[in-house]
């Protein structure tokens, strides 16, 4: 249960050492702006880069609640929160409520808080997706940027924005090192990508749907809507760097589901790295042709229609039959930093009609793979995946076939996806819906259309051969209440 955001009266007092350091006075935060009850003690500083800190304790091992003594040993322990204890759309709802009922009193500090405040979030990117849900539903008029702590297993989200991808230092000078990065970091706006599934769940005699937090059920606004008469029900939820499907998925829930049962086996960083590789192997991914039916293939899975243009209709795309995994990507971060999307030359962008992918065009990049051997030419220098389409809104079509599920995953959570019986349909849209904030630092993989300046530019002689082919024959994420911890769920279960 979340526990009630209230202090006791002297916590200010108690606080009080952290905020004389001149180097922290920049990112500290006033108990009477955080807490609706707290007496009014104006500062004499206005900081000039106030922080919220979200801090998965469950990740990382115990580098998670070591990162939390940390930061609460310098800052206000009343800006950096625990997720384990409480939800961050409470939070920050309860925040942004009394900043806007000091500013009708015509308090001084609480504008400059709201428009100079960034959010740190410690966690996998599971974590990470969570808490940009929950700031997208919110739609606030001054979103803060969010910067990333690694403390996953991939870390692709940090890794995009230049936090790195390996577990940070956990003492007090690694803290303020990486508080001072956050200050000097630059905004960049991203893409946010909805998605919409509709599927028919018989809701006796079967298991409940072990769908991530990040997806939930709606109700339809018309309730007499045929579909739902006939059992159908309406799940939505977003995501940031990726959406994929197929065997990528399905090593990653093995992944999940044994570091659910044996936490204890999942402390470090470099042992889930290792079991995440063995669990490849072991499911036969190397040997696909081999170890795994032409059923559980992509194309065999489903019909596949993109949307090349706005306003444009879909169009279907053609997946060559050796297909067996696809990802949908925002992000040129991927499996621990990878980037399946590549570099096109010049010429390849000429002829397929793509541009350069950045994160805030509006566009998704389609990628296949065939195996985990073909997953591997991703760590030389100009290896990809097989480039499939651009496309600003995906649909999946998913009819009865020879296998009853399949695996899904976004932004680092999986689950096992039922799939039609009998003349059921299951669908999926993707579209974009919206930008978020992010904060990024150092040299960063990310480019935004809104800085010609970063991308790279190829050379039409550069290498870059493959068998890609595309054949062309076309809100609201729920974060405020689905991103919720929902009755059951723990957070170990978010990386």
């Amino acid at each position: 249960m979340t526990k009630d955001l209230k202090v006791k009266a002297d916590s200010q007092e108690k606080n009080t050492c952290g905020s004389e350091d001149g180097g922290l006075r920049d990112f500290w935060i006033p108990d009477y702006i955080l807490l609706s009850e707290s007496r009014v003690k104006k500062p004499s500083h206005i900081p000039a880069s106030p922080v919220i800190v979200f801090v998965n304790s469950r990740s990382g091992g115990q580098l998670g609640g070591e990162l939390l003594v940390s930061y609460r040993s310098l800052l206000n322990k009343n800006q950096v929160f625990d997720l384990s204890d409480n939800a961050p759309n409470k939070v920050l709802h309860q925040l942004y409520c009394n900043i806007e009922k000091l500013k009708c009193g015509g308090d001084s500090l609480a504008p400059e808080i709201q428009r100079r405040l960034r959010i740190i979030v410690a966690g996998g990117d599971g974590t990470a997706g969570w808490i940009l849900g929950v700031i997208s539903d919110l739609n606030l008029a001054q979103p803060p940027p969010v910067a990333t702590v690694p403390l996953g297993t991939g870390n692709n989200l940090p890794f995009a924005f230049g936090w790195g991808k390996k577990n940070p230092g956990t003492d007090l000078k690694s803290v303020k090192m990486f508080l001072d990065q956050v200050r000097q970091a630059k905004e960049m706006k991203v893409d946010s990508w909805h998605v919409l599934m509709r599927m028919k769940v018989r809701r006796e005699g079967v298991p409940p749907l072990e769908l991530p937090h990040a997806l939930h059920e709606v109700h339809r606004v018309s309730q007499s809507d045929a579909l739902d008469e006939e059992g159908y029900r309406t799940f939505r939820g977003g995501f940031w760097n990726y959406f994929s499907m197929g065997m990528d998925a399905q090593v990653s829930y093995g992944f999940h589901k044994e570091r659910k049962q044996h936490p204890e086996k999942f402390k470090n960083q470099a042992a889930n790295q290792s079991a995440y590789a063995k669990l490849t192997l072991s499911q036969g991914w190397f040997w696909a042709s081999l170890s795994h039916p032409s059923s559980s293939n992509i194309a065999q899975l489903a019909k596949i229609w993109i949307m090349r243009r706005a306003r444009i209709p879909f169009f279907s795309c053609r997946i060559s039959s050796g297909i067996r995994s696809i990802i949908c990507l925002n992000l040129p971060s991927f499996s621990g930093g990878l980037n399946p999307w590549g570099v096109p030359s010049r010429r390849r962008l000429r002829v397929k009609e793509w541009t350069h992918p950045y994160v805030d065009d509006g566009f998704l990049e389609v990628v296949g793979f065939r195996n985990a051997w073909h997953g591997a030419v991703l760590y030389a220098p100009s290896g990809h995946g097989t480039r499939l389409a651009q496309a600003r809104g995906i649909r999946f079509e998913f009819q009865k076939g020879a296998t009853d599920h399949t695996f899904m995953r976004m932004d680092g959570e999986p689950w096992k996806q039922p799939l039609p019986k009998d003349n059921d349909t299951v669908t999926i849209e993707i579209s974009c819906s919206g930008q978020v904030k992010m904060l990024a630092t150092g040299n960063y993989p990310s480019k935004s259309v809104n800085d010609p300046s970063t991308p790279r530019t190829p050379k039409d002689n550069e290498h870059d051969s493959d068998e890609e082919e595309v054949f062309e024959e076309s809100k609201k994420f729920g974060a405020a209440s689905g991103f919720q911890l929902p009755e059951g769920f723990h957070i170990s279960q978010v990386s």
